[in-house]
């Protein structure tokens, strides 16, 4: 697999990830419909630094692993995958991938940036993404891994800021004015997923 088709995975993958419904959402939204669009991206900010934070050690866990046992690195791989059909799985089941909670009181930006980078260092759903499926897309011989953890730790960035802005944004909007719209998406987005799964599975084989 080329490392263009390689990143084109992550990113759906990525996508799909933030796209199921769990504490991080709950906080954006819960922050937005609060505090006005301002709290929702200050939240959004402080997923993104916790999001860095997780890539710096699910690097440094690759990097390890590859070094004291490398067969145990499929191992990795085809958990991840299974993990991803699980998503997929889940995404199809799902009536919809907007469900905003009201998870937080209003309050300063600087407070919510915190709480959301709390928020997401204990978010168990990162470090599952992180231990079963980050290492897929690092690919030995393919670079020094610090400069691929560094461009996926990008595209990981701009797809949290995409998606969490936009529910930012939206607050009670689109989605919730046309509930059809997000069940939609939900299931192309499942679908998606369960297809790369398919390909990080075959990837691992090899």
């Amino acid at each position: 697999m080329s490392q263009a088709a390689n990143l084109w995975l992550y990113f759906i993958v990525v996508l799909g990830v933030i796209a199921l419904p769990g504490l991080d959402m709950a906080f954006v939204m819960g922050s937005a419909m609060l505090g006005g669009r301002r709290s929702g991206m200050a939240a959004v900010a402080g997923i993104i630094a916790g999001g860095f934070c997780h890539l710096c050690l699910g690097a440094l866990g690759v990097a390890v692993v590859l070094q004291c046992w490398p067969p145990l690195y499929k191992i990795m791989l085809l958990a991840g995958a299974a993990y991803i059909a699980w998503m997929g799985y889940q995404l199809l089941r799902s009536d919809s991938i907007f469900h905003p909670t009201a998870g937080a009181e209003a309050m300063a930006d600087a407070v919510i940036f915190r709480r959301a980078l709390t928020t997401n260092l204990l978010n168990p759903k990162a470090y599952i993404f992180m231990l079963a499926i980050f290492p897929q897309f690092l690919r030995p011989g393919a670079g020094p891994l610090w400069v691929q953890s560094g461009v996926l730790g990008g595209i990981t960035a701009l797809t949290q800021l995409g998606v969490y802005g936009a529910l930012a944004y939206a607050a009670s909007g689109w989605f919730a004015r046309h509930p059809q719209s997000s069940t939609i998406a939900a299931r192309v987005m499942g679908l998606l997923l369960i297809a790369t799964a398919v390909l990080s599975a075959t990837q691992a084989g090899k």
